[in-house]
């Protein structure tokens, strides 16, 4: 297992999180196993938006003896009194969900208590005019919520709701398809997700990964969008390769699932290369770096992805982006302009020209 700091918490979070968007569809001995085996393959960040109401005593049967060493995504707003989930900003409700989930659980804290599914200005508004809002603050204050987080598939609500409150977390759906605009959760241009990744890594919010294949659509030649199938190990390196990306969150419903998943840490690098999907991006993203390393090694010994990716949050405003670049052994003045990397880079992107940029401004 590989784990990444969430910079605003200090939590050590395994970046193959638990998703559990199919975990309902199994029975209580199989979910119970599956939970269990992905903990003790290293998982240690558990998302709670799940289908239906049955599966939160599973987590409590399967994780209670190690509640200390685990952390839970709850979300104020998941309502499952009925059973089944329901959307919610009515604190009254909101408050009867998170006590029938946190008794479920058996446990009486919340790690990350998420402001729930905000895709619109007007479901921002609708959150705080209701209550929900101030009651996840209140339990913020109480101790029983220990860190805020945020759920939504839009850039520019998040941007706003980003500006307004303490988000220690963003769980946004994040993959190539979505990133290039295909798909129903597609929102935003590729600048304007861009722009989302690039913030919260300067300012040190984590993201925690939904939708990493889409629903599965592009793990199917027939339905993926750009008519080509990805693995999904593929779709978690390019996940993880994100500015900000601390875990990515699959669905998981069986033991083999849950090991298959596990196997993407033991994986070879051609593996997990999804350079393939710069041939079919669109014309918006030709000749932008994604960091993707496809142009490894250079000649010079320059991480040219890193290089790029440092440029990029500096020019954004991180502050510790040039240090961490002048942390490098090898530099964009490094660059011998052998031109490996632009004849290597499947985005087209003149690396060579890049490096004399990044030099420059870098000093």
């Amino acid at each position: 297992m590989e784990y990444r700091i969430n910079k605003r918490t200090g939590d050590r979070i395994s970046t193959l999180g638990f998703g559990t968007s199919y975990i309902a569809q199994a029975n209580e001995a199989d979910a119970v196993a599956t939970i269990r085996r992905a903990y003790e393959g290293g998982v240690n960040y558990f998302d709670l938006a799940t289908a239906e109401g049955k599966t939160f005593p599973y987590f409590g049967a399967a994780l209670a003896d190690v509640r200390k060493n685990v952390m839970y995504q709850v979300h104020f707003g998941a309502d499952y009194h009925t059973g089944t989930y329901g959307w919610t900003t009515d604190e009254e409700a909101i408050k009867r969900s998170i006590d029938w989930q946190l008794t479920r659980l058996h446990t009486d804290y919340i790690d990350y208590g998420f402001i729930h599914c905000i895709d619109e200005l007007s479901d921002w508004q609708e959150y705080q005019d209701n209550g929900a809002y101030a009651y996840l603050l209140q339990l913020k204050q109480q101790g029983v919520v220990r860190h805020i987080g945020l759920s939504s598939h839009t850039p520019s609500t998040i941007q706003r709701v980003l500006d307004e409150a303490p988000v220690d977390m963003l769980m946004f759906s994040v993959n190539p398809g979505y990133d290039y605009q295909k798909g129903e959760y597609a929102k935003g241009s590729v600048e304007e997700r861009t722009a989302i990744y690039r913030r919260c890594e300067a300012e040190g919010i984590g993201i925690a990964v939904m939708k990493p294949f889409s629903g599965g659509q592009l793990l199917d030649a027939s339905l993926s969008p750009f008519g080509q199938a990805l693995t999904q190990y593929q779709c978690m390196q390019y996940a993880l390769d994100r500015p900000g990306v601390i875990t990515v969150l699959p669905g998981m419903i069986s033991v083999e699932q849950a090991e298959h998943l596990l196997g993407f840490f033991c994986a070879s690098e051609p593996e997990r290369d999804y350079s393939v999907i710069g041939s079919f991006s669109p014309a918006d993203a030709v000749g932008k770096c994604v960091y993707c390393n496809h142009c490894k090694p250079c000649p010079a010994g320059i991480d040219v992805g890193l290089v790029n990716k440092y440029y990029d949050l500096a020019r954004n405003g991180d502050s510790m982006a040039a240090e961490h670049y002048h942390g490098l052994e090898r530099g964009a003045g490094d660059c011998v302009q052998c031109g490996h990397c632009n004849s290597r880079c499947p985005f087209q992107v003149d690396q060579m020209a890049r490096m004399q940029e990044i030099a420059s401004y870098f000093g």
